[in-house]
This record gives C-alpha cells, structure tokens and sequence, in this order.
C-alpha cells in the first residue's frame, strides 16, 4: 500500500549561523517533515550538533542524508544515532550508506590507509544497524533510511530499513519503475526520492556541481522536476501513483518555492 506523501529538505549549513537557523525555522513554518543534513567531514558543523540544534528550534523530523558508513566506526555511528533519537523524542532519522563517489580518497586524505571495499562497507552498515537496535532497546525504534543501488544493498535493505532511497543519476523512467517495483514485492518499506535537480539548478550536496542537467532531461531522469511548482506537482502525484514512492527530498534552496506543493500535496 502506498504512504502518503512527505517532504524532506537537505540543508547543509553554507551561510552563517543565525541565517542558517532561520532558514531551518522556516522549512518548519512552510509544512515540511525532515530537514536533513550531509556528512561531509570538516566542510561543516557535525551532523549531530547540527540536527539536536533544528529539532530544539522547530517541531521537524530531523536527520543525515546520509552518513557514509566507512567514515565512523559502527558502534559510534549507532551510538550518535540512538543519542539523537532519544534526544529528539523519535524525531531522528539514521539515513546511511555506504558513502558517495570518491569517498575513498577522502578516506586517504583523512589518514585511513586501508580503505574498506564497498563489501566491507555492508557490513559495516549491517553493524550499526544491531548496534543501534541494541542501544533503542524495545521502546524505542529509530528509523533507519538506507541508500542503495547494487542487489548486495538492496537485499540489506529489504532487510533492515524503514525508508529507501535508490541512488539514481540518469536512470531513465521505465527503470527506475522496474527498481520501484522489484524491491516493493519483496519489502513493504517507504520508498524515498531524492531529487537534486530542479529545472537547471543542482541543489548543493545532492548531486555533484557538474551535473549534466540538460542529459537528465533528456533521459527523463528521477533526479529531476520541472521548476514550475504546479508541474512538479503533477510529476510528483504521477511518481507516486505509479511508482509508489512518497517521500520526496529536494534541496533547501527551492523550500520557499516548493511549500505550495508541499501545501496541496503532504499527507495525500
């Protein structure tokens, strides 16, 4: 059965702190659930200061999009994790994986010398997912947001998560649709789209600056929505009764222009 709709927001902190925190206060006031925020050691504030600063300044679901797995021992990522949740009240999302393109030179600049193979890096999340579990206990459930492509994440996620995002570039419609549909008949899960393309604007940290935004139109790409809120709209409802996916995260620079879409569609 399909979930109604939600809306998230990746808000990485590049303006000063005050402005920063108005922003968050904002995508609050405009009817989103989930600000989310990257992993991208050293280039901002942590993840966890970060998000305990949003959930005491507004009522949103907070969480990471996503943390990457090799970066953290297990046990710290789950210990961070059920912290935030406990902190929040349930408010927390643990998003995972297992860490973008070129995660593994910037494991070498950082002093890592053997850097885990993607392999490795599943387990590694398998890991903190017990961990995580063992730290909740029975009363308490932190969800737990995987992204994936390859059957090997996949499976773990079918497995383990509660939302799944599939890590997408130029995959056209009909693929994305077969993904959609294969791993809904094997787990009953929210399915998550991350889109970080809007008309010709690559949201920050989504997806790299270079992106050819012109070829995931012209793929008809799910990374991408019409600029035009009432046409990102239409896709959006499309998305979701086709495909079933329901919650859907753009980047926070198109908040303000989106909160109508989020307005006539969240909860639908």
């Amino acid at each position: 059965m399909t979930r109604p709709l939600r809306f998230g927001v990746v808000a990485p902190l590049m303006t000063d702190v005050p402005d920063w925190r108005d922003r968050a206060r904002r995508i609050g006031d405009l009817g989103y659930s989930t600000l989310l925020v990257p992993d991208f050691p050293l280039t901002q504030p942590a993840p966890a200061p970060m998000l305990a600063t949003v959930a005491a300044l507004t009522d949103l679901r907070v969480g990471t999009w996503v943390y990457a797995s090799p970066l953290r021992p297990a046990w710290l990522t789950a210990w961070e994790a059920h912290s935030l949740s406990l902190l929040t009240g349930g408010r927390f999302e643990m998003g995972i994986g297992t860490g973008r393109p070129g995660i593994e030179d910037e494991l070498r600049e950082k002093g890592v010398s053997e850097v885990p193979p993607p392999r490795e890096r599943l387990t590694q999340i398998r890991e903190t997912v017990t961990r995580l579990r063992e730290l909740d206990g029975p009363d308490l459930h932190t969800p737990v947001g995987m992204a994936v492509l390859g059957p090997k994440a996949r499976a773990l996620a079918a497995e383990v998560a509660d939302p799944v995002t599939f890590v997408l570039g130029d995959h056209p419609r009909d693929e994305v649709a077969r993904m959609a549909s294969d791993f809904r008949a094997v787990a009953d899960v929210e399915l998550a789209l991350a889109v970080p393309v809007i008309g010709d604007t690559v949201a920050a940290h989504m997806a790299h600056p270079a992106t050819d935004t012109a070829a995931l139109h012209k793929a008809d790409a799910m990374t991408v929505l019409p600029a035009n809120p009432a046409a990102a709209a239409e896709e959006i409802q499309r998305r979701h009764e086709e495909m079933g996916f329901s919650y859907f995260i753009f980047g926070a620079d198109f908040a303000e222009k989106f909160a109508p879409v989020v307005a006539e569609l969240a909860g639908r």
